[in-house]
């Protein structure tokens, strides 16, 4: 496990939060808490193999009139990895729900990417009454298609030297998730393959691959179907959607879903990012984000 102290002086540089613990099933998870205290929560979730680190800008773009919080999940950043952990998306939820709760966050503007959103809906499922806006980045909380390539990554053999010995899916990521690649050099790229110097640190790369429902009997297919099911309930709230077109993974067609889903959305689609839209469109997102707040 690696502590924020042992993050290399840029990446500090860059996200300058050490942020804070709290005692979940499975180990201890960590988190960023920065701003006013009594101010809106933002709650930001990570999918994989992103952490809170991938929230940066945003956090630098809101903190100073929002309560921004952003945990890693188990298994990412700088949470604990455990060997013997479920790393089930209902455990995933299980633990966000435990984090606003323990905070008491009401009001809620939910941030979400990736299995993020799958995590996030989970959330706002059990709490309707505490989410007041959603933000979604390139995810899904329904069946969609799989990539080949992330298949591959299920193999047994395979997937483990790839992923865990090779730390193939943050090093895949910062190669295939970007549209534009000269962004992730640097502190960037470092704040990425920081947290997982060792194959005990990657576990949660995998465990997420592998936990998606292909499988018709697959365990998790059943959360996802409650999600779907759940949808509908807030195509009342505000709702926007900044989506990467350039995304091998969540696809226009997981946007055209969306925009199904939750037609009230207010949706930017940039044909110049990718799935990692958050670092692709940093400079625009975060001007779109806060005035979406103000007039919501």
């Amino acid at each position: 496990m690696v502590t924020y102290a042992e993050l290399p002086a840029p990446v500090r540089a860059v996200y300058p939060w050490p942020g804070t613990d709290l005692e979940v099933p499975g180990g201890r998870l960590h988190f960023v808490d920065e701003g006013p205290r009594d101010a809106p929560p933002v709650l930001f979730l990570h999918g994989n193999p992103t952490w809170s680190f991938y929230w940066r800008n945003l956090i630098h773009e809101l903190s100073s009139d929002h309560r921004c919080v952003a945990p890693d999940h188990l298994g990412h950043g700088l949470s604990d990895k455990p060997a013997g952990w479920s790393y089930r998306l209902a455990d995933h939820i299980d633990n966000a729900v435990r984090l606003v709760e323990a905070l008491d966050l009401r009001g809620i503007t939910l941030v979400v990417h990736d299995w993020g959103g799958a995590i996030g809906f989970g959330v706002a499922a059990r709490l309707p009454d505490r989410i007041r806006r959603i933000v979604l980045f390139n995810t899904a909380a329904f069946h969609g298609p799989v990539p080949a390539e992330i298949r591959m990554c299920r193999w047994p053999v395979v997937g483990p030297l790839a992923i865990r010995g090779l730390n193939g899916f943050v090093r895949g990521g910062l190669w295939r998730a970007t549209a534009d690649r000269s962004r992730f050099a640097g502190a960037v790229a470092q704040g990425y393959l920081a947290p997982y110097p060792r194959w005990t640190d990657r576990v949660g790369h995998l465990k997420f691959i592998q936990d998606i429902p292909i499988e018709a009997d697959h365990p998790t297919r059943p959360e996802i179907d409650a999600l779907e099911r759940a949808l509908p309930r807030f195509r009342t709230t505000p709702t926007m959607v900044i989506w990467g077109l350039r995304d091998f993974c969540f696809t226009p067609a997981f946007l055209a879903r969306w925009r199904q889903e939750l037609p009230q959305a207010e949706v930017h689609a940039l044909e110049d990012a990718g799935h990692w839209v958050v670092e692709d469109a940093a400079d625009r997102i975060g001007p779109w984000v806060r005035d979406f707040l103000a007039r919501t």
